[in-house]
């Protein structure tokens, strides 16, 4: 049960209400974890500018971030919501999981990709040259690390919002690892 309410569309200011007609429209639904976030006049509208703003990487690597960092954070909303998105990119479960650990064996510059998105939030930035060699050798540039580093805090918002609201989960539950 969640701690904290989920507002519906007419709880919400007017611009707002806006916000959820477009999320409608485009993803069929207001994701709890956005709706919640309109309890602020501002936070949904500047979060999802934020998270949706270009990026260096592709969908499919946005999500391997995305996977690890959720795992590492023990967000179990973003856990559930980037399993499905990460199937709708092409993952198996399999692949999932291990994304979700920090790998992908069956890829080197996903492996590469997936371990130092982990090890820069674990290690709050604070990561060895080694790791950085590593990214680097797998053909990421300086844009593409400052680009991972952006991915990471738009994650780690959304880790930190469900895991002090615990909003209900409105995807398909992930498995737990």
């Amino acid at each position: 049960m969640s701690k904290f309410k989920v507002p519906t569309r007419g709880e919400v200011s007017e611009n707002n209400q806006t916000v959820f007609d477009n999320l409608q429209k485009g993803l069929g639904f207001v994701p709890n974890i956005y709706a919640a976030m309109a309890h602020s006049e501002n936070a949904l509208s500047s979060y999802l500018q934020f998270s949706s703003a270009p990026t260096s990487f592709s969908k499919k690597e946005k999500e391997i971030i995305d996977l690890a960092v959720s795992q590492l954070n023990g967000c179990r909303y973003c856990q559930s919501a980037h399993t499905a998105l990460g199937k709708m990119n092409g993952f198996t479960d399999e692949q999932i999981i291990e994304l979700r650990k920090g790998g992908a064996s069956w890829d080197y510059k996903a492996n590469v990709l997936a371990q130092t998105a982990r090890e820069v939030a674990d290690k709050k930035g604070k990561v060895s040259e080694e790791v950085l060699e590593s990214f680097y050798g797998a053909g990421y540039s300086e844009a593409n690390l400052v680009d991972l580093i952006v991915a990471i805090g738009i994650i780690t918002i959304t880790n930190l919002f469900h895991n002090v609201t615990d909003v209900d989960i409105d995807f398909p539950i992930a498995v737990e690892i």
